[in-house]
């Protein structure tokens, strides 16, 4: 994570772009460790990863069964705005221009164009 963080600085990334994929790597990362991988530690992470000057794009992998991202629960809902689920998807979707998964969900594909 780190190395990503430093290069998009060096590419000149800041305020909203540079946070909102700094928030992103957080939470994809920590989504495959912890529930993925229920925090196996004999269970991988993959992590591919390319930033240019205007566009970062990831993938991660875990080894999990996968989950249907239709499913998590809208955290802005009444009923659960005081549930801990859901909060993460908002905000990627929220910051990154294109999100999508694999078919078993256990893969996520992220992209953010710089400046928008």
């Amino acid at each position: 994570m780190e190395e990503v963080l430093a290069e998009l600085e060096r590419r000149g990334w800041n305020g909203r772009d540079y946070f909102g994929v700094q928030m992103t790597l957080e939470e994809v990362l920590t989504n495959a460790i912890r529930h993925g991988n229920k925090c196996d530690e004999c269970k991988c992470v993959s992590v591919e990863c390319r930033v240019t000057d205007d566009r970062f794009w990831l993938e991660v992998t875990d080894e999990g069964p996968g989950f249907r991202p239709d499913l998590v629960a809208d955290c802005t809902a009444d009923e659960n705005l005081e549930s801990c689920g859901g909060r993460g998807m908002l905000l990627i979707n929220a910051y990154m221009t294109h999100v999508s998964f694999n078919e078993s969900g256990n893969r996520i594909t992220l992209e953010k164009v710089r400046g928008i």
